[in-house]
């Protein structure tokens, strides 16, 4: 019987390798081989595009901070243009040749006898300055006429002594907006330092 079962096995094996060739040949896919052709093979681990995705998302990030920037100086240039408008707007900015002979430490600025401002510098404010860095100081509203701005400036003048110095000047406001620059300099023939405003039209 055990015989029997082998020779049998044996002949439907010699049956099979004969049959496929020649089922292949004949073009006809024999159904053994299309039932095992058929089992797909386990998938590997697809590799997800993280990479891309992330690299789209940090970018709309990006644009989306930008756009907020932008968003936040518009926003900033309108409330100037609402609270400060051109027929009374005045802007006063201080600006700082070399500095050698004076070492800045605040400035006040009057309008009209009244103190509109008071600012006390950091050394590295005063380094921007000395690079050629310009600041406002004041941005308000004044009405047409005749005024006087009068800046004081305080810090450590030649010899290394306590310097306090002011200086003033009347001007005229009309409809248009008023730009004022408190300059510092440094005067080689006085070896002093000198304090002037000027007057933008």
């Amino acid at each position: 019987m055990y015989t029997r079962c082998c020779r049998a096995l044996a002949l439907a094996m010699l049956l099979f390798n004969v049959a496929v060739p020649a089922a292949q040949a004949a073009g006809e896919p024999a159904a053994p081989a299309t039932a095992v052709a058929a089992i797909p093979a386990e998938p590997a681990p697809a590799a997800a595009p993280a990479a891309p995705e992330q690299g789209g998302l940090d970018d709309r990030i990006q644009a989306l901070k930008n756009d907020v920037i932008q968003l936040n100086r518009d926003l900033l240039v309108l409330e100037e243009e609402l609270l400060f408008p051109a027929s009374t707007q005045v802007a006063v900015f201080l600006s700082m040749d070399v500095g050698k002979m004076f070492a800045l430490d605040s400035v006040q600025v009057k309008l009209d006898d009244k103190v509109v401002t008071n600012y006390l510098y950091t050394p590295t404010e005063v380094a921007a300055l000395h690079r050629g860095g310009v600041q406002r100081v004041y941005l308000g509203n004044l009405k047409a006429g005749e005024h006087e701005i009068v800046a004081f400036f305080t810090g450590i003048g030649p010899h290394e002594r306590d310097y306090r110095r002011g200086t003033t000047i009347r001007f005229e406001k009309g409809n248009e907006p008023k730009y004022i620059e408190l300059r510092i300099k440094d005067s080689t023939g006085k070896l002093q330092p000198e304090f002037d405003v000027k007057i933008w039209q």
